[in-house]
């Protein structure tokens, strides 16, 4: 497997726009997209359209490419309010699983409710936990899980409200690898880049990888780069034996069967 993390310029009121920038992102990849690859969507980059249309073009997405897709989120309507919510499809095209925000952010909890389906599936037989940004950052979220993830999947949209995105870029990063580390898990972020233009604030750009079986300090956290995307190889292999070490040595946790 390979996980393919995007960040890419976008704008806030064009989904069909933002839609063709991350595919021709995916199109320049080499070597090509495959079926055991999965590719994750930056969070609310299809903005401005329907729900079902959401639905349609991550599908579509995922069946051009011929592989998995994490399709960041869309405001779903439900019970009569929006939800922040994403679908994962399969090489197929078929929905494998949903996932919703279940702690907007700031000004965000205006327009939309708590969500309540936490984002756990299963690709390629390792369990895949979905939290949409801000829920990455409650410690919380991930006791909620039913099994301990192989793989944390993080759709951004981060903000600042700092002259630079050194700062948000930082406390990211030191948390993305606090997380690879305490749970034992890979972590993929995909995000808009700096300096997609929000009505209020700009995007951060916090896109990458952290990789908890690695031993060299400058790869623990491996950002996206000018590219705008980038294909990590994810061994699962080297997970489970960074995990036996950990638990060895009595210092690694895992959840309390239900």
């Amino acid at each position: 497997m390979r996980l393919v993390l995007v960040q890419p310029q976008l704008q806030h009121v064009s989904g069909a726009a933002n839609l063709d920038a991350i595919r021709r992102l995916a199109e320049s990849l080499n070597p090509a997209l495959a079926r055991d690859d999965v590719l994750l969507l930056p969070e609310r980059f299809y903005v401005d359209e329907s729900h079902d249309t959401y639905v349609a073009a991550i599908g579509a997405l995922a069946r051009g490419f011929g592989c998995h897709v994490v399709g960041g989120s869309h405001h779903e309507p439900k019970a009569g309010e929006l939800v922040n919510a994403g679908i994962v499809c399969g090489p197929d095209g078929s929905v494998l699983g949903r996932y919703e925000k279940l702690r907007p952010y700031a000004s965000e909890r205006g327009w939309v409710k708590p969500g309540g389906a936490l984002g756990e599936v299963a690709i390629a037989n390792r369990k895949v936990l979905v939290l949409i940004c801000a829920d990455f950052w409650f410690a919380d979220v991930f006791l909620r899980a039913a099994a301990l993830p192989d793989l944390v999947l993080v759709p951004a949209l981060s903000v600042t409200r700092k002259p630079t995105p050194d700062y948000s870029r930082t406390l990211w990063r030191h948390l993305a690898v606090a997380r690879a580390y305490e749970f034992g898990c890979y972590v993929g972020i995909s995000d808009w880049a700096h300096p997609s233009e929000l009505p209020l604030l700009f995007a951060s750009g916090v896109a990458g990888f952290a990789d908890p079986t690695l031993v060299e300090p400058e790869r623990l956290f491996q950002p996206i780069g000018d590219a705008g995307i980038r294909a990590f190889p994810v061994d699962f292999g080297a997970l489970d034996a960074f995990r036996q070490d950990r638990e060895a040595r009595g210092f690694f946790w895992k959840p309390v069967a239900r």
